[in-house]
């Protein structure tokens, strides 16, 4: 195991009536901006809610933050920050808007031009707004991490930042909130936490113990809870074991003290930013090609995953890689996602077009071995259509 260091602000508050406690959690003398995407917490009663916890702190409201959360839209953001001079903010949403969240926090006080601070991936951040989060969607952990994904629509861009100043000071976790999301974003979630999952995992042995069986117990719960949770969607304890595994997936707890991959979330970026496929949807058609091409240097990891994640113990060593393969992507398939380019309507075109964006944005070194340059990309892109 690799020396770390492991830190982890955040407060959770989970469970369900807790959107009261903000009352407890925000400054009494907070002038507060809530984040929102589109209208679904306004409708259900979640943003109801929230304005009752808050009582009668000045609020405002900033509506409209994309599923992948744009720079254009968030400055917006951070411009009524400035002229309504508001010092606290509350993301009401999925992953998404919490990005979004993140990105403004950080952008308010950033001096110099804000789009910086996702070129230097947050290597520039000095300082940013305190927020919290109400979470409506599970999905990206962005609840209980550093870390936020913002696309530039004039550039075609899709850049990641981490910073120590952006994790949020608390996050209120309540399953109820989240039977009322459609199947497509349940089934979203259960395969982007599943992939953070693998990011972390399914790389090359580093004695890690604890890590590995910590993960493989979040990848065993996805794969038993992910059918269950599509055909049983009023059902609590499913929705809260949700929730909380894909918290546990990305706050950085599975991922202290070994090596971690993160090449499938860059040509996913880059898929997303392009032609606008849903971000877990990218996952699922880069991880099993990626997986396939890259066999030799995750063959230990990816031996290990097939016996312990998905039983496979008989076989020669290729055949048990073949089948856990297989079985990933079948999973994925089980959920309702489409695992190939074609069944996206995309072709060699779009290779072409991602490995010139990996190349425009520096991603020509990717993986846990750096070894993922322009041409295994290539490989793993040409795999997946």
């Amino acid at each position: 195991m690799f020396n770390f260091e492991f830190y982890n602000p955040t407060k959770i508050v989970f469970g369900t009536d807790t959107i009261a406690k903000l009352d407890q959690l925000v400054p009494a003398d907070a002038r507060v901006l809530i984040l929102l995407g589109g209208e679904s917490a306004r409708k259900n009663g979640t943003l109801a809610e929230v304005r009752a916890a808050l009582g009668a702190r000045e609020v405002h409201e900033f509506n409209g933050i994309e599923p992948n959360p744009s720079y254009e839209t968030l400055m917006g953001a951070v411009e009524l920050i400035r002229k309504e001079k508001l010092d606290y903010l509350l993301a009401v949403g999925g992953g998404s808007v919490i990005d979004g969240t993140k990105f403004v926090a950080a952008a308010v006080p950033f001096d110099g031009e804000p789009w910086d601070i996702l070129i230097t991936h947050g290597r520039n951040v000095k300082a940013a707004m305190p927020f919290g989060t109400v979470l409506t969607l599970p999905a990206t952990g962005s609840e209980m991490n550093e870390g936020s994904v913002i696309t530039r629509k004039a550039t075609h861009s899709k850049l990641a930042f981490m910073s120590a100043h952006v994790f949020p000071q608390f996050s209120i976790l309540d399953p109820t909130k989240t039977l009322t999301l459609p199947t497509r974003q349940i089934a979203n979630g259960v395969v982007d936490a599943y992939v953070h999952t693998i990011e972390q995992y399914l790389t090359y042995p580093a004695n890690g113990m604890v890590q590995d069986r910590f993960a493989e117990g979040l990848l065993l719960s996805l794969i038993e809870i992910g059918p269950k949770v599509l055909a049983n969607p009023n059902d609590y304890d499913l929705r809260a074991n949700l929730m909380w595994v894909a918290t546990q997936a990305l706050n950085g707890l599975i991922g202290a003290g070994v090596p971690q991959d993160w090449s499938t979330h860059m040509l996913g970026h880059e898929l997303t930013a392009l032609y606008d496929i849903d971000h877990a949807r990218t996952l699922a058609i880069v991880l099993p090609a990626s997986l396939n091409v890259r066999r030799e240097g995750k063959r230990a990891k990816l031996l290990q995953y097939a016996e312990r994640v998905w039983n496979i113990t008989e076989g020669t060593d290729d055949a048990r890689i073949d089948a856990a393969i297989a079985k990933t992507a079948a999973f994925f398939e089980a959920m309702g996602i489409q695992t190939r380019l074609s069944d996206y309507d995309l072709a060699t075109e779009a290779v072409d077009a991602v490995v010139n964006q990996l190349e425009k944005h520096g991603m020509t070194q990717l993986g846990e071995g750096q070894d993922v340059d322009l041409n295994v990309s290539r490989q793993i892109l040409t795999a997946a259509l």
